[in-house]
């Protein structure tokens, strides 16, 4: 039985029960129709993942890993703020007509900053450190600058990410401001997962824990129907991700790199409306 599902029920039913909500509030986020769109929400929810125990995808119903992982090898990886650059549409609401997303994630990473080692951007020096000084106890990352928030068409929600070796294990720890939990809190997870792997592997290293802290931890009002029937399903068994052991850089990984091994899941939930 999946981790990872029972880790998600737990995280919904103590939102669902206990959250507080925000019905009555002025809220900035609006449905298609432009009604409000209100929340019940959790403050500072901590969810932690063994990496080496099992791969934390849902199987309450499916994740997309393809698309998931194009995403965060287009921040990561291509450092890009251009929906061009991806393979999904995820990103289409909030990009401009020549499909810039704004100086937003990966044009935040690839900005080159000094150090007394030489000029890195962030996504290197991590790279770099975990290579030269794995013990270092300032291996992390930050895109939320406030000089370039009002140039960002979206402020980011993933925002920092710390990573830590203990012993021949990388853990790390990612920090989100706010998540729609239904839509983005699975797809997240397996992303920045499979990002500690990659790392991970390219450094010499075993892929260890994922500590995910959500600051805002949310379900939407129309999609509370859909999330207590999701996490009324029974979970299966967490398959296995199977990574290519042949890329030792981390530029070199592609989508293909990546297969899940036994991946059974429920239905989707088709049709879920997104506040914007």
């Amino acid at each position: 039985m999946s981790k990872a599902d029972l880790i998600f029920i737990e995280m919904c039913k103590d939102i669902l029960e206990n959250g507080f909500s925000d019905e009555g509030t002025n809220v900035r986020p609006r449905w298609e129709d432009d009604v409000p769109a209100h929340t019940k929400k959790r403050f500072g929810i901590v969810n932690r993942y063994d990496l080496q125990e099992e791969f934390p995808i849902l199987t309450l119903r499916p994740t997309n890993l393809s698309a998931a992982i194009d995403e965060i090898l287009w921040i990561w990886q291509k450092k890009s703020n251009n929906v061009n650059d991806l393979n999904s549409h995820i990103w289409d609401s909030w990009a401009d007509e020549r499909g810039s997303i704004g100086k937003a994630y990966g044009y935040q990473l690839g900005i080159k900053h000094k150090y007394k080692e030489g000029e890195f951007d962030q996504v290197d020096r991590v790279l770099h450190d975990l290579k030269n000084n794995p013990y270092s106890r300032r291996i992390m990352t930050n895109i939320y600058n406030h000089a370039d928030l009002h140039e960002m068409n979206l402020y980011p929600c993933a925002y920092s990410v710390t990573f830590n070796v203990t012993g021949d294990r990388l853990n790390a720890i990612l920090n989100q401001r706010s998540q729609d939990v239904l839509v983005a809190n699975n797809w997240n997870v397996t992303q920045y997962a499979t990002l500690v792997y990659m790392f991970a592997q390219v450094s010499g290293l075993k892929a260890g824990e994922l500590v995910h802290v959500i600051a805002d931890a949310h379900i939407y009002d129309r999609h509370e129907p859909l999330v207590r029937e999701l996490i009324s399903r029974e979970p299966k068994k967490a398959p296995k991700l199977i990574i290519n052991k042949d890329v030792k850089d981390f530029y070199d990984f592609k989508i293909e790199d990546f297969v899940l091994e036994g991946y059974e899941a429920g239905p989707q939930i088709k049709k879920i409306p997104v506040a914007v």
